[in-house]
């Protein structure tokens, strides 16, 4: 089975960035990076018991370690991790 996390970007600064991440729009949790301290925070979990938070919130952590190491610290307004 694939799986698919949608990310929108809330909010960002020097040193935080917050996205919103689920399945689709309107199942979605909000997560945050902190840019200075390299630390992913849970700000609000997906609340829909058919949708595993964990599992949305490692992967939309996955995608924004990759735009923070390995894409210079560009965060695009819109992304997803899809495998």
């Amino acid at each position: 089975m694939g799986a698919f996390v949608l990310l929108l970007k809330d909010y960002e600064d020097e040193s935080v960035v917050i996205y919103r991440f689920g399945p689709k729009e309107d199942i979605m949790g909000k997560i945050q990076l902190d840019k200075e301290r390299s630390m992913f925070s849970e700000l609000e979990s997906i609340n829909n018991p058919n949708h595993s938070n964990q599992f949305y919130f490692d992967r939309a952590a996955q995608r924004m370690a990759k735009c923070f190491i390995k894409e210079g610290g560009v965060f695009p307004e819109r992304m997803t991790f899809e495998s």
